[in-house]
């Protein structure tokens, strides 16, 4: 079996993967706070964790293998847009509002991380379907002595963690001194966080020993963890910025809950995402939603494979040319299963095919970026096999692939992301579909080779001046044809051709 090395963020170093039990690992990643759509950094640990949850899956079975990601639906800022919703006129209450958005966003995120390629997680439980599991954890830390109620609040002693600050390797003393940290009068402590809120009348709430409140942000993910993986689990995962406070805090919640049970055993974080070298922000200008990138004409497997280029654990910097250099090698593995699928040998090959030493890159702490060379590698090889059980390793499916990158080309791309057009186009499937045009590109590089020897073009002339006058862009290299449907492709022009 292969061996799986992690680096764990709690140890500070990469070490071998142990179960707890092969025959079922189970793994959770902090999800989205859903009031609006995902932007690009959102994205990032989505494609990093569902790569890793293809490799557990592909080494231990995918039967035994568990993956939870939540979403957070009780939040402060899902009720200040609903606020903002209904001062504009919206009708409803605002729990219906809520219950709108709440909808509505989930909608989104999906239909965003399914263009990229990701995987559903086993389980996507809801911060507002366990409740009462996170009012159970919250009366048990008060009666063991790490939570105290306050003014209608309930807050964790972090001083009775002596273990608080491991995970981010500081001390609590060091966490005050460089934190800005709410003053409250009620609070013990300055690092004490809150378990549990008073709510108004006019805000979400439930009935509590406490008053009517919500839950504060930390708790839910310690509760839903819980009852969905047990006390113990294999990995916990998410951004880097949840290192601290977010995960520090669930650790100590966990923990002095159930004593001994060690919550997660692995720690895996990835870093922070740059547009063009910079921090993606909005008064820069460069921050965008997944969405924005989509609608704007890239295409969710060029995001994906820019994505996977760098190491989960390097900044990632989100350039123009990374996005154009990936699109002309998803055109290239396109052209390469052009043909009918049915006398393809990779149609027939499983995640089990990748070459081992496809499998071992991954399993050495998700080294993606050197699973991509190898990908180039069967690619410059014309290894059918190797490439197409490689690629749905990571992710990418060879058949849609050699569809979608057949007639898929950016014909524009802006300067700035924020103004100007992109235009993505596709063929219509009517009289020459994605795979007929790439066929028809094999047959001109077959013309043009014929015509190399007997010096005799007008074939390859008559060919290309029928592509041109149907909208097509024929570009021509020592490498081979490549055929672009741009804006004013019409494939009935080509009928009889392909």
């Amino acid at each position: 079996m292969t061996t799986i090395h992690l680096h764990n963020t709690a140890t500070r170093k990469k070490q071998v993967f142990t179960p707890l039990d092969p025959e079922n690992i189970r793994m959770y990643v902090c999800g989205p706070t859903v009031y609006d759509r995902a932007h690009l950094g959102n994205a990032r640990p989505v494609v990093v964790f569902d790569v890793l949850f293809r490799l557990l899956r592909h080494v231990y079975g995918a039967e035994h293998v568990t993956y939870v990601r939540n979403f957070t639906d009780v939040d402060d800022k899902i009720n200040n847009t609903a606020l903002e919703r209904q001062k504009a006129g919206a009708k409803g209450t605002l729990e219906d509002l809520i219950a709108e958005r709440t909808e509505e966003t989930i909608g989104w995120y999906h239909a965003d991380m399914d263009a990229l390629g990701a995987m559903r997680p086993s389980e996507e439980p809801r911060a507002t379907q366990y409740i009462g599991a996170m009012i159970s954890m919250i009366e048990g830390l008060i009666a063991k002595g790490h939570a105290y109620a306050a003014e209608g609040h309930v807050l964790f002693d972090v001083r009775s963690y002596p273990e608080y600050g491991q995970l981010s390797g500081r001390s609590v003393d060091d966490m005050i001194a460089g934190a800005r940290v709410e003053v409250a009068p009620f609070k013990r402590d300055p690092m004490d966080f809150v378990l549990w809120k008073p709510s108004g009348d006019d805000l979400p709430g439930w009935e509590s020993p406490w008053g009517r409140g919500r839950p504060g942000w930390h708790i839910e993910c310690s509760a839903m963890s819980h009852e969905l993986l047990g006390p113990s689990f294999d990995i916990h995962g998410g951004g880097l910025d949840l290192q601290f406070p977010h995960h520090e805090n669930e650790i100590a919640q966990s923990c002095c809950a159930h004593p001994g049970a060690g919550f997660a055993s692995l720690w895996m974080h990835n870093e922070m995402l740059l547009v063009e070298g910079k921090k993606m922000s909005k008064s820069l200008g460069n921050f965008f939603t997944v969405r924005e990138l989509l609608d704007q004409g890239y295409a969710g497997e060029v995001i994906r494979f820019v994505m996977l280029s760098t190491h989960y654990r390097k900044t990632m910097d989100w350039t123009e040319k990374k996005a154009q250099e990936a699109e002309k090698t998803l055109q290239r593995i396109a052209r390469l299963f052009a043909g009918d699928p049915r006398n393809k040998p990779w149609v027939s090959i499983p995640h089990s095919q990748a070459p081992q030493e496809f499998v071992d890159a991954l399993a050495n702490d998700l080294n993606t970026s050197l699973a991509l060379t190898l990908v180039n590698k069967y690619l410059k090889e014309e290894d059918e096999g190797k490439l197409a059980g490689s690629l749905r390793l990571l992710g990418f499916e060879p058949d849609e692939l050699a569809e979608n990158f057949a007639t898929f080309s950016l014909n524009t791309h802006k300067n700035e992301h924020t103004s100007g057009d992109s235009v993505a186009t596709r063929g219509d499937g009517n009289a020459l579909d994605g795979r007929g045009l790439m066929a028809m590109a094999a047959r001109f590089d077959a013309l043009r080779e014929q015509a190399k020897q007997t010096k005799d073009y007008s074939a390859v002339d008559e060919l290309k001046n029928a592509l041109i006058d149907a909208g097509v862009e024929v570009r021509m290299s020592k490498e081979g044809v490549e055929l672009l449907a741009g804006p004013n492709f019409n494939p009935e022009k080509l009928t009889g051709l392909a």
